[in-house]
């Protein structure tokens, strides 16, 4: 019997005694030091007005990581450390360990206290704010700028700060990898030490921006997780469904691609036709190799290209689950060749049966079998991408595509299935000869090989390591990957096609869970909990603030617990919450 479970049965013992005592007539206001009572529900932080709650990542400790992305500029209360919260901020929840028991914070009421970061347990500590430099670091333009290529410029400093990964070298020192979601993106370093008094602190000016120049930078790095091995992944959240308008100028994003047309060329306002991006080098997840030392970037094109929110790895170190944000998306699967190496394998997309049709979003069920859309490899796949290099905003022409055509895509579905999908009376052969439709279009692939393309703001996925591992591998308690949706509407609550949910408070958002099988696959995605009770009424709370509202980030505890942050407007403050499923 392993030790995980050891501790899990006489922690069971525990409760059983604590249970019998108070049976035998004991009164908690006898208890000298009583212990709060957890709901199944407990609110850990409120945030200041306007920011969203991001790059919650739990360190072994029970400290805490989590962001304040773009806040009000119009924040001007300080906290009892003299910080205001007018700029985006990365910060740590430290002094406290979130796996004891804790009561809820309240929600705000007056304007000073909607103005800053509450907590609940310990004390947060700002690491730093956006355009914060520590003696010229990094430079230029200090934390969350975007520069150019070769750094002589600034694009922008972002306020944006997303995923936190924590490299830890000791018990009181580390690297802080976070995320800046910005369009081109951007990730910093921070070398954190903890003082004598507990507080973590940037070490001898010691704060860089990672350098993206080798993988021709990237775009949205939104949340992620840190590898089995160690290394930081960080997400392509891509928001560009139409790869047809990407060289076109009339196009609403098309200043984005300018953006990185300057980052490419090192300087502001370049020749956009000189150095225009080839739209099929963004859309990855991006592994940070070597980060305790020169922190080297390497894209994966094998894990597909589509809006990453991140991907996480599981303990076989082969089997991988990704998210995808945005509307009418996918969830996806993938498996590597060889354990602790992305760089080949073979990827897969779900394809879902609910349970009823209708059904009540509280309820949700659905059974996953996954669709094979190919296998492959980076050096492969990027000799793919590379043949759309030097198209140009010159080359676009109304009503015609620079780039894969939804028929390639078509054609390539009924040649890889053997079917005539479009009745044409013949099937269509491989425009190609090859699987490159399967990467670089990796959405529409999906859908044409019988994927459902039906969820909506498909946020953070996430897994508990140990516990995965102790359940599939050896007698521990049924472990699950939990994935966040943040507004469940759309595709998801029409009357058409394989998903329809009811449910208004399905406006909120809700978390949903999949249980771990053998081969750490799984076959099941169930909803754990829905967001509300929704209350449009309620200008300033559309949800409840005593329910989710905007579940976005996720973290799994070694004892089942969920912390999840918010990204919301239907709280007038987001929230970040501590929820337990069986509660």
């Amino acid at each position: 019997m392993s030790l995980r479970n050891d501790a899990f049965k006489l922690g069971a013992l525990a409760v059983a005694i604590s249970m019998a005592v108070t049976g035998c007539g004991s009164d908690s206001d006898n208890d000298p030091d009583p212990q709060p009572q957890m709901e199944r529900l407990t609110r850990i932080a409120t945030l200041p007005l306007g920011a969203e709650a991001t790059g919650l990542f739990l360190k072994e400790d029970g400290e805490v990581f989590t962001n304040i992305q773009h806040p009000s500029d119009a924040n001007v209360t300080q906290d009892a450390d003299g910080n205001t919260y007018s700029l985006a901020t990365v910060g740590v929840i430290e002094g406290a360990d979130v796996n004891e028991p804790f009561e809820s914070v309240s929600v705000p009421e007056t304007d000073e206290e909607k103005q800053v970061m509450r907590v609940a347990l310990g004390r947060y500590n700002v690491l730093g704010q956006q355009g914060k430099d520590w003696g010229g670091a990094p430079e230029p333009s200090g934390l969350g700028a975007i520069n150019v290529k070769d750094g002589s410029a600034t694009i922008r400093v972002s306020n944006d700060p997303d995923f936190n990964g924590w490299i830890p070298v000791s018990e009181n020192e580390g690297y802080l990898f976070t995320n800046w979601e910005d369009r081109p993106g951007g990730m910093s370093r921070l070398h954190l030490m903890r003082d004598q008094d507990g507080r973590w602190t940037v070490q001898d000016n010691d704060a860089s921006m990672v350098d993206f120049s080798a993988v021709n930078g990237t775009w949205v790095n939104c949340f992620g997780t840190v590898s089995p091995w160690n290394t930081p992944l960080t997400s392509e959240e891509l928001y560009f469904d139409d790869t047809i308008d990407w060289n076109n100028e009339n196009y609403p994003y098309y200043g984005q691609a300018q953006d990185l047309a300057d980052y490419l060329a090192g300087e502001i306002n370049t020749d956009y036709n000189a150095t225009f991006p080839n739209p099929y080098d963004y859309g990855y997840i991006v592994e940070i190799t070597d980060p305790t030392g020169a922190p080297t970037p390497v894209k994966h094109f094998t894990l597909g290209r589509y809006s990453h929110e991140n991907a996480v790895v599981m303990p076989d170190q082969k089997t991988v689950y990704m998210s995808d944000d945005g509307g009418g998306v996918i969830l996806f699967k993938f498996v590597a060749d060889a354990a602790g190496d992305l760089s080949s394998g073979t990827l897969y997309a779900a394809a879902v049966q609910q349970d009823t049709v209708p059904m009540d979003a509280a309820q949700a069920g659905f059974d996953i079998e996954w669709v094979e859309l190919a296998s492959g490899n980076n050096a492969e796949i990027e000799g793919w991408v590379d043949e759309y290099d030097g198209i140009t905003p010159n080359d676009y022409t109304e009503g015609a595509n620079s780039y894969i055509s939804q028929q390639q895509i078509d054609d390539w579905a009924e040649s890889k299935l053997g079917e005539d999908l479009d009745n044409s009376g013949d099937v269509a052969a491989n425009p190609f000869g090859d699987d490159r439709v399967a990467f670089l279009e990796s959405r529409k692939a999906a859908v044409a090989l019988g994927a459902t393309g039906e969820f909506n703001k498909m946020e953070g996925i996430n897994v508990n390591i140990e516990r995965a591992k102790a359940s599939v591998e050896g007698d521990g308690p049924q472990a699950y990957v939990y994935v966040a949706m943040s507004d469940i509407s759309g595709a998801m609550t029409d009357s058409e096609g394989l998903v329809q949910l009811t449910n208004e408070d399905a406006n909120c958002g809700g978390v949903f869970r999949m249980p771990l099988g053998a081969n750490y696959d799984v076959a099941r995605l169930e909803m754990v909990e829905l967001g509300g009770p929704y209350q449009p009424e309620d200008a300033a709370n559309t949800c409840s603030v005593d329910g989710l509202s905007g579940p976005d980030n996720v973290a799994v505890m070694n004892d089942g617990r969920v912390l999840i942050g918010e990204d919301t407007g239907g709280h007038e403050n987001n929230m970040v919450w501590l929820l337990d499923p069986e509660g």
